[in-house]
């Protein structure tokens, strides 16, 4: 028998123990889940979407830390370390507090008869078990995949949130809005609020919320803001914020992401009240790595985890509000079963020299397919493309080429961006600075 002491040990137990790496269902979960009693005595939050999940994420923790909430969140993916996937009052957990509650899984699933899981459905219980022993006042618990048949969608909601809608993992969900929509859905209860930040959101959503009685809140109709290049305001049911400073996470969907956070506060006052100072307070302050995050430096450098055509869209709209750059170099790497070719078509005219690189999943695109599948829609002749085995590499490579006055991005995957996180934030020097 194997001896599992550590957070990797366990983690890799997890892998192999069922023979799918996603398994659709909630019957093996919630079977599990209802022997280890798993139920939250607080208000609980669940974000699903395409895009903006974890900024919708964060800026409620934020905001909810400000107002002076025990907090817990549980995200996915991480970037660098598996504990940045749970949150209690605002700090990531540690190794041991989670070998803990993988330790209670691991009985639960094995009292009487045997029930396999996989490795989201384990680590999502272990996740739940820790955040139902901190004490919390509230739960922000963002949806791995889908909505409906996801693990998370175990637990019922106060409020459910509903990001963007786009095409993404088209051979789970379904290959057009309105399916993927559908599915999105299924994290709404009846009777409880379910806020779409989504401004045009598939029909499916509007209908299922109908059908379920849930209390919808829709962007444009219940909730809106407004705002110039000083300052922003946000008018929803019953309450309004002016004169707002614009939120610490750049570009310019984060302001529907945090008009979208503002409905689901303003839905839940009456059991989670928030003043307009924590609200100010929250989005000032409000961190997340990876999401458009530009590192100040020579040159400059930006991170961001755009990995469907709707994320890089507005990767590329926030690049181009960034203003002139004689080069710019961009670090990419891709799971297998994206459909890349409109994201680099979309991006692709920002681009002056691409650095395409393997990562460490066997899910992954290797670089140099990458790189064919770039040449095979590039027509600019002066564009360069080279592959690399990993970030890093392509990384170094890049910053080898870029003068100071350059910017590189560096997108995709988590994977890609992760890699380029383990040894810490980079601070780039261009080479006539190093002296």
């Amino acid at each position: 028998m194997q001896t599992l002491n550590t957070l990797d040990d366990w983690l890799a137990y997890c892998e192999r123990l069922h023979p799918k790496s996603i398994d659709m269902g909630l019957d093996r979960v919630r079977a599990v889940a209802q022997r280890m009693s798993l139920a939250f005595d607080c208000p609980v939050i669940t974000v699903a979407g395409t895009n903006g999940k974890g900024s919708t994420c964060a800026m409620l923790e934020a905001i909810l830390l400000e107002a002076g909430y025990r907090t817990g969140v549980f995200t996915s993916p991480h970037l660098v370390d598996f504990e940045e996937r749970c949150r209690v009052r605002g700090d990531i957990v540690s190794a041991a507090h989670l070998v803990t509650s993988f330790e209670k899984v691991e009985e639960a699933r094995k009292t009487g008869e045997e029930i396999s899981l996989t490795y989201f459905e384990f680590t999502t219980l272990a996740i739940l078990h820790l955040l139902k022993e901190a004490n919390l006042d509230v739960v922000v618990l963002e949806v791995g995949l889908g909505g409906r048949l996801d693990a998370v969608n175990i637990i019922d909601t106060d409020c459910a949130v509903i990001t963007s809608i786009d095409l993404d993992h088209m051979e789970l969900l379904g290959n057009t809005r309105e399916a993927i929509g559908f599915e999105k859905a299924g994290i709404m209860r009846a009777g409880k609020p379910v806020v779409v930040s989504d401004p045009v959101p598939p029909q499916s959503i509007i209908d299922h919320a109908a059908a379920l009685g849930a209390d919808l809140w829709r962007f444009g109709t219940d909730f809106n803001f407004s705002g110039d290049k000083q300052q922003w305001g946000w008018a929803g049911r019953g309450r309004r914020y002016a004169g707002l400073a614009y939120p610490a996470l750049r570009g310019a969907n984060q302001l529907i992401n945090a008009s979208g956070v503002l409905a689901a506060l303003t839905a839940l006052r009456g059991v989670l009240p928030v003043t307009a100072q924590s609200v100010r307070n929250g989005l000032s302050m409000v961190e997340l790595p990876g999401r458009f995050q530009i590192i100040p430096g020579q040159p400059t450098m930006v991170l961001d985890v755009a990995h469907n055509p709707h994320s890089v869209a507005a990767l590329a709209e926030n690049l181009d509000a960034m203003g002139f750059y004689p080069c710019t170099h961009a670090v990419f790497g891709a799971m297998a079963d994206k459909d890349v070719a409109p994201m680099l078509a979309r991006v692709g005219p920002l681009i002056d020299k691409w650095y395409f690189t393997d990562l460490p999943t066997p899910r992954a695109a290797t670089g140099e397919a990458l790189q064919a599948k770039w040449h095979a829609g590039e027509s600019r002749s002066d564009v360069t493309a080279t592959a690399y085995t990993n970030p890093r590499l392509a990384l170094l490579a890049a910053i080898a080429a870029a003068d100071p006055a350059d910017r590189i991005v560096v997108f995709g995957s988590f994977y890609t961006v992760g890699g380029i996180l383990k040894g810490g934030l980079p601070r780039l020097q261009a080479k006539h600075l190093a002296s």
